[in-house]
């Protein structure tokens, strides 16, 4: 029976091969400060990271500040973010975090996990987002990637994000935290495709039980 110290092992060594392969791994969303990367985070449910590059690019022209986007009405917001999908939810929380934001903290994206995660529109998934790329605090953000990922690499076997995020902090070392959800979701995109995985051409193939188990790696 495999001991916690033989899966620490296996993950390093997993995430470690995926740092070679994967080098310049970092967050696909473009921003410039905490503020405009938690409104991107919000804006990238549902939605891909391109989209919102696109979106948020103009958007952060007209408001730079939470101030500003509280100081227009609801609908002009919806109308600079309308192909993000989720429009009005998005537009509602996008207002009603900035109001928080604006009242309580000065204006300022709070540093804090449990502050962030009181914010509308903001989640475990979106909290660990700023930490981790903003602030660069450790933390593990667990997208569809990730989940996916860590079930078939054997991590875990649960959907639960939170139960994902606490088994990846317990295999990792905490400086390794933020960029296991880039590799995983550059490894997602380019080979374990959910539809179509490309196990032979995997390089953590030969520590991958999901590859072992159907012998795709072999190519058989």
């Amino acid at each position: 029976m495999k001991t916690i110290t033989d899966e620490k092992e296996r993950a390093e060594r997993i995430f470690s091969i995926l740092k070679k392969e994967y080098a310049a791994a970092k967050i696909a969303l473009d921003f410039e400060n905490p503020f405009q990367l938690l409104i991107a985070t919000i804006l990238s449910a549902q939605c891909t990271d391109a989209r919102v590059n696109i979106v948020s690019k103009e958007l952060f022209k007209k408001y730079k500040t939470p101030k500003d986007f509280i100081s227009v009405p609801q609908e002009e917001i919806e109308k600079e973010i309308f192909s993000t999908g989720f429009y009005k939810q998005k537009a509602k929380s996008i207002q009603s975090c900035c109001k928080t934001l604006a009242e309580n903290y000065g204006g300022a994206v709070p540093k804090d996990f449990e502050d962030l995660t009181n914010l509308a529109g903001v989640g475990r998934k979106t909290a660990s987002v700023v930490l981790g790329n903003a602030f660069g605090i450790p933390a593990v953000a667990v997208d569809t990637h990730v989940k996916r990922l860590s079930n078939l690499l054997g991590f875990i076997n649960s959907d639960d994000p939170e139960k994902i995020e606490s088994r990846i902090k317990e295999l990792l070392p905490e400086k390794d935290w933020t960029i296991s959800g880039h590799l995983l979701m550059n490894h997602g995109r380019q080979i374990c495709i959910a539809r179509k995985p490309k196990c032979v051409e995997c390089k953590v193939a030969e520590l991958c039980p999901s590859a072992s188990s159907t012998k795709i790696k072999k190519g058989k």
